[in-house]
């Protein structure tokens, strides 16, 4: 009657077994597993207790015992057990027998010798534990007592036979007795036939050192034949297998032995593994030199230690222990053994993070390796997690970070929505292409407004596009003009018939007559282009619907954005640094040899009527889009003050409503050394005022040379830009005869005298104070 009330412990227990890919391990029955609750995957040792088997159930109670008890990190981990009187159940870590895994290894082309290294050094290392350490013989050790972890290390198991090397006295069998076929892996001298207490165990470990490189041992003769062992290990093995059982080294000692200049397992991979065994001891200093070392070993370690070693003390080292920016590297070599699920579970959460950083460091490198992780964030976490702290980059002091934002954007902006696409970086080009003092980075927005493009609402193209690369045929920096006319050319589409005679094709035509001969070339064959069109059209006036099929067509949906942004995210300096650690602020470039219109250094700078035609007209914009954020329509519309308004120097200026762009910046135009989203200085961010470029900003490449039509280029960040000079339009002074710093003065003193006038207008109207009477003002 109580037996119906028992209960079995087997289906009590805590972890489910799986049928597939059993194995056999000495007198036990190797199975993979899973905890029933969370699904964790583990290994589990069956013993089935059977009639005449008692000497084999004794060692199997032993070795559970032994494997509860002994804790090493070379010692396979005890998980949980159970113990029957018709079964024993051991539950470890996942992992294989070394015979196993040595069969699959030479599928794949054979196991390094990097690997064999480390993972003797750990069998060696377990061995030393028992010997020395515990006092304890081994008794069991080959190729059916090693198991092999997901990370690939080795680990000691087979504690069936461990005995006391102390004198006490034992009831267990040796293992010939159970299974007679391992009496070749005994020592030739009999037992307790002299030599110290670990000469057995290190005779076996000679025997494992012969199997793993020549395969089974077949007869303890065999051992006299090298075969495939390394010629750095020969003499070390030959020591293990001696005839002599006296001169056989201690563990310990072989190891050392092993680990001394030119052993076997003095190598950079046992020196990695060492390293991140000790890595919560170390150092900060030690640990940041470790990580920049890392990078250059990673390709040569195997791939499942890379994944399951490497990479979670990279994460660890990341999240507690600030490692800053030179886990990057490493981080992102190892995900790319990930699979996409693994790479959301374990990395994007730490690189959503990092973005938040103020490490300066930590944040371009992100931005340069974007293209290695952009596939794998989705569009709630880029425009809710990581857009908000990419865009305090469009304001950083620091050219560089500015640069690698603008080039960012190529991957980002397909998966950016409405309001981060259409206002907030529109607004924050607009800045960057009216204001930057740097040029590359003005043309680098130039060129990124024109791969984003199809990416913008039909209203948003409309509004930007004719007015961005108007502004940006106006720079005085060349190949900012360039990448103007080739922004009018890729995005040919996107302009209606009308637009193209009226607004830009009088655009283009002021460049057949400017200073570069790169852009006038450019410029002839858009104008050619754009005349192809309307010619087209004119012909046959049925094709204007489908040339203009495209003028109001939908935004496209983010696709593979690494494909089509070849130099988007390589390199890791650029030249818009070095222009500013190399160019003095005041440098000139001589004028251009092959320039068709030479002009007089005081002469008044050329009006272009026929734009300012143009932009009185605007009847493509309605009154409900002229509405829309007043921000960013402040910086495209500018485009007007360029050809309206001149500076001293004969460039564009600024309108008052472009300039609200900075009334509240911070004065400080210095570079910090920790990332700050002050935005820059006035002085720092208006484009520069001549339009002579300094020496050092030659050897760049031309706005031409960028892959406009989307197809993927080749990587060259540190060259944007190929051999080109830059060239002023040489007017010194303003249509006033003023010169710039005169001009300047006159405006102050005006202001001066006006603020003066106010407060003398003030005082007069409150009368004069009466003796006595308290001053509220």
């Amino acid at each position: 009657m109580w037996s119906f009330f028992a209960r079995d412990p087997i289906k009590d227990f805590n972890y489910e077994l799986l049928p597939e890919n059993q194995e056999k391990s000495g007198i036990w029955t190797l199975s993979r597993g899973k905890r029933k609750t969370t699904g964790e995957p583990v290994s589990v040792f069956v013993y089935e207790v059977s009639q005449g088997t008692e000497e084999q159930t004794q060692l199997a109670k032993a070795a559970f015992k032994r494997t509860k008890t002994l804790r090493h990190p070379n010692i396979l981990s005890y998980v949980d057990g159970l113990e029957t009187e018709k079964s024993l159940y051991i539950v470890t870590e996942p992992v294989t027998t070394l015979a196993a895994h040595l069969k699959l290894q030479a599928e794949k082309g054979g196991a390094s010798d990097l690997e064999v290294s480390w993972g003797l050094h750990q069998i060696v290392k377990a061995l030393s534990f028992l010997v020395n350490d515990c006092h304890l013989n081994h008794n069991n050790l080959g190729m059916w007592a090693v198991f092999v972890d997901r990370a690939g290390e080795w680990k000691l198991g087979g504690l069936d036979h461990v005995t006391s090397n102390q004198g006490e006295s034992t009831s267990l069998p040796p293992p010939k007795v159970i299974n007679p076929d391992l009496e070749r892996y005994d020592p030739p001298e009999s037992p307790g036939g002299g030599g110290d207490k670990w000469t057995g165990d290190v005779w076996r470990l000679g025997c494992l050192i012969w199997e793993v490189f020549n395969g089974n041992l077949p007869r303890a003769s065999s051992l006299r034949s090298l075969g495939k062992i390394p010629k750095q290990l020969v003499p070390h093995y030959c020591e293990l297998v001696g005839a002599n059982p006296k001169i056989r080294p201690n563990p310990a000692r072989f190891l050392l032995n092993c680990r001394s200049p030119g052993g076997f397992m003095n190598n950079s991979f046992v020196e990695s593994c060492l390293f991140l065994e000790e890595i919560q001891i170390k150092e900060p200093a030690e640990k940041q030199q470790f990580f920049q070392d890392l990078s250059e070993n990673l390709d040569s370690f195997p791939e499942n230690f890379c994944k399951h070693k490497v990479l979670p003390q990279l994460l660890t080292a990341f999240e507690f222990g600030n490692a800053g920016a030179v886990v990057l590297t490493p981080l992102f070599k190892v995900g790319k053994y990930l699979s996409a699920e693994e790479y959301q579970q374990k990395i994007i959460p730490v690189i959503v993070k990092m973005f938040s950083s103020t490490d300066r460091a930590m944040r371009i490198r992100l931005l340069q390796q974007m293209e290695q992780f952009i596939q794998y964030l989705n569009e709630a976490a880029v425009n809710s997690q990581i857009f908000p702290h990419v865009v305090h980059g469009f304001t950083d002091t620091n050219p560089a970070i500015r640069e690698q934002t603008v080039k960012s954007m190529l991957l980002l902006a397909p998966k950016l929505n409405e309001t981060n696409l259409n206002q907030e970086l529109m607004r924050h080009f607009a800045r960057l292409q009216a204001r930057d003092d740097q040029g590359p980075i003005r043309c680098n927005t130039t060129v990124c407004l024109g791969k984003i493009a199809p990416y913008l609402n039909a209203g948003m193209r409309q509004r930007v596009l004719i007015s961005a690369f108007s502004r940006a045929t106006k720079d005085p920096f060349p190949a900012s003009r360039a990448a103007g006319v080739l922004g009018f050319a890729a995005t040919h589409q996107y302009y209606s018939v009308v637009e193209s005679a009226s607004r830009i094709l009088p655009t283009l035509c002021t460049l057949t007559v400017d200073p570069d001969k790169n852009v006038r070339d450019q410029a002839f064959k858009a104008i050619k282009s754009f005349l192809s069109k309307l010619e087209t059209v004119s012909e046959d006036p049925s094709k204007l619907a489908e040339i203009e099929k495209d003028v109001t067509a939908l935004a496209q949906t983010g696709g593979s954005a690494a494909t089509w942004a070849g130099w988007a995210v390589t390199g890791v300096s650029s030249l818009t640094s070095k222009l500013i650690r190399n160019a003095p602020a005041g440098s000139e470039a001589p004028p251009a040899e092959n320039s068709p219109v030479p002009q007089s250094a005081a002469g008044p700078a050329p009006t272009n009527t026929a734009s300012k035609g143009v932009q009185q007209d605007r009847s493509y914009s309605s009154e409900a889009v002229k509405k829309q954020s007043s921000d960013w329509s402040s910086g495209w519309d500018a485009d007007d003050s360029w050809s309206n308004e001149k500076d001293a120097d004969g460039q564009g200026q600024s309108s008052p409503a472009d300039e609200g762009w900075g009334n509240d910046w911070d004065e400080d135009g210095s570079l910090a050394e920790s990332f700050s989203p002050t935005p820059r200085s006035k002085a720092s961010t208006r484009a520069p005022k001549s339009g002579r470029v300094s020496s050092a900003q030659e050897g760049v490449r031309l706005a031409s040379d960028y892959n406009w039509d989307g197809a993927e280029g080749k990587s060259a960040t540190s060259d944007l830009f190929s051999s080109v000079k830059c060239f002023t339009n040489n007017h010194a002074f303003t249509p006033s005869g003023l010169s710039k710093a005169e001009l300047a003065k006159k405006k102050r003193e005006e202001r001066r005298k006006e603020l003066e006038a106010k407060r003398a207008e003030r005082k007069a109207a409150k009368g004069p104070l009466k003796l006595g009477a308290r001053k509220l003002d």
